[in-house]
């Protein structure tokens, strides 16, 4: 399934980060107690270190989300100043709808090699941020299509999206870390002389399914926040551009009769379970509302 490149790179770090510190804090308080938890019979320290990791991990997650965005999707930064037309032009689109938006610092501006018709936009922060685009989305487009595009990435930076998501899954972070300690410690109770070892391999297993679970709620607020990068794609290219270049993501769709066979700005399947994972509502969903007005 091809989730959006943004939000597959920041939730995967989420979860790396997270499991990495509780492997890390629980495997000393084993080897330091003899239990994966310091034993002091509070449930304060419990809620104040779920508080504390959580946020902590998200923001972790966020810091690194640009940096491996590049190495995971081999983008190449393109020099503004560079002599291929093609790739100038790309830049300059870039460069003009981020002053329309107001950003104080011009984004990076990539391109990676993939047949797939995508484009992302991370970073930890509105002056420092990245728009990377596939090959396949280039040589799929015609410039005004691909301005849309561009405009719907701008539109995400401005609107701080990657910080607002990072606030959600902070927030789902602690639960999940809380939750997942406190339902190991009950189901390791009943296993007297390997609950240590139980309790630990639990909290672990538990904190990646609760991880998943939590991702629906940040697929939710992704998808709340992708009609209004829409909306901003309009506003900084053209609406005629926003919904053409929609249009056409869906007519490829069509040619390729995939599930979820674009990227780009995410064209989602029929509504099923899988749904509650996805970053972008139906592609006829967002067609009908820009046309309808943003």
């Amino acid at each position: 399934m091809a989730f959006m490149k943004r939000i597959f790179f920041f939730m995967l770090v989420n979860i790396l980060v997270m499991i990495s510190v509780s492997i890390i804090t629980s495997g000393v308080c084993l080897f330091l107690y003899g239990v994966p938890y310091p034993p002091d019979g509070s449930i304060v320290p419990i809620v104040i270190w779920s508080a504390v990791w959580g946020m902590g991990g998200a923001f972790i997650s966020l810091l690194l989300s640009k940096f491996m965005a590049k190495r995971m999707m081999g983008v190449q930064i393109i020099d503004p100043n560079t002599t291929d037309q093609r790739s100038r032009r790309i830049v300059q689109m870039v460069h003009s709808m981020a002053r329309k938006a107001r950003l104080s610092k011009m984004p990076e501006v990539g391109v990676y090699e993939s047949p797939e018709m995508n484009a992302f936009a991370t970073g930890p922060s509105k002056s420092n941020s990245l728009v990377a685009v596939s090959s396949g989305l280039l040589n799929s487009l015609n410039d005004e299509q691909l301005e849309g595009v561009l405009g719907h990435e701008i539109a995400h930076i401005a609107n701080g999206d990657m910080v607002t998501l990072t606030l959600i899954q902070g927030v789902i972070n602690a639960f999940v870390l809380f939750f997942s300690r406190i339902v190991a410690s009950v189901i390791a109770s009943n296993f007297e002389r390997s609950r240590p070892l139980v309790e630990f391999g639990l909290y672990i297993a538990l904190q990646i399914a609760f991880s998943l679970l939590g991702s629906m709620v940040v697929a939710y607020f992704s998808r709340i926040r992708e009609f209004r990068a829409d909306s901003g794609g309009a506003k900084y290219s053209s609406k005629t551009n926003m919904i053409s270049a929609l249009q056409a993501l869906s007519r490829q769709s069509l040619k390729y009769n995939k599930e979820d066979n674009l990227a780009a700005l995410k064209i989602s399947g029929p509504t099923s379970i899988a749904a509650l994972f996805r970053t972008h509502p139906p592609l006829e969903d967002r067609i009908a509302r820009l046309q309808k007005g943003y």
